[in-house]
């Protein structure tokens, strides 16, 4: 059963077309990857699932219901760089996100406060950073302070988990590491993720699916109609076959 629908979704900036007409559906508990060059709209897509950006065209369905217009707590995002409080602890990174983005903490009683500081507790433990949990940033090591991007994510409990090349950035040890860290929080928690990575490598091993961004058409008379959609999406945990060809090829128009 799909969890996440999207049709004929298109997006539009003035008179140029970033991309248009993606017809997907995702089960709920799924991991989807996805590659493409620079330029062939991924960002793009993942703010639109994110609701940072609104369609030009097309709807996006969450479980059935049309998503927000608004980014909520049910979505979680990490970046490559890290979006870390360096002058909080790493406890604090955790709780202050929320208290900054409402006035809810100056009204909860002493007891509402130690609960959310347990439940903040309860999210480091999860990902293996309660024991630097009154550190700061700059104590830790880039694993860990992905990780504690990650727990940011993770602290409004969301369903879908977003990642914009959250790897990126680390040496090739620390990433096995996060690797097989990501597969065991997938595992445990069944959220449904989608991943934008360049490291072809990463994306089949992490994903159940690989979807392939490209501009089918590439006219250099009229860079205007240079729009990306999914060209291909694979099935990753059968040695990389295409399940689903969503376009047979991609093509080049030559100026004559």
């Amino acid at each position: 059963m799909s969890y996440v629908t999207i049709k004929g979704l298109s997006k539009t900036y003035g008179k140029r077309t970033i991309i248009e007409n993606i017809d997907v559906s995702v089960p709920k508990g799924q991991f989807v990857s996805i590659v493409g060059a620079s330029g062939c709209g991924k960002t793009t897509f993942l703010r639109l699932l994110l609701a940072q950006e609104q369609p030009t065209r097309g709807e996006i369905h969450i479980d059935g219901a049309p998503m927000a217009r608004e980014p909520g707590r049910d979505h979680g995002i990490v970046f490559q760089r890290y979006s870390v409080l360096p002058h909080q602890t790493v406890l604090n990174n955790l709780i202050a996100p929320r208290a900054f983005r409402s006035s809810f903490w100056g009204r909860l009683s002493r007891a509402d406060r130690a609960e959310e500081r347990d439940k903040a507790r309860a999210t480091l433990a999860r990902i293996g950073l309660e024991h630097v949990a009154d550190q700061y940033p700059a104590d830790l090591s880039g694993g860990m302070l992905q990780r504690l991007a990650i727990a940011q994510a993770l602290a409004g409990e969301p369903k879908i988990l977003l990642l914009d090349e959250p790897f990126g950035a680390l040496d090739p040890g620390t990433k096995i590491v996060m690797h097989d860290f990501l597969q065991e929080l997938r595992d445990q928690s069944g959220m449904t993720i989608f991943m934008i990575t360049h490291d072809l490598g990463e994306a089949f091993k992490l994903g159940d699916r690989v979807w392939a961004f490209d501009k089918p058409v590439w006219d250099a008379t009229d860079p205007e109609k240079n729009a990306a959609t999914i060209t291909y999406d694979f099935d990753a945990r059968d040695d990389g076959i295409p399940f689903q060809t969503l376009k047979e090829r991609t093509h080049v128009l030559h100026p004559r």
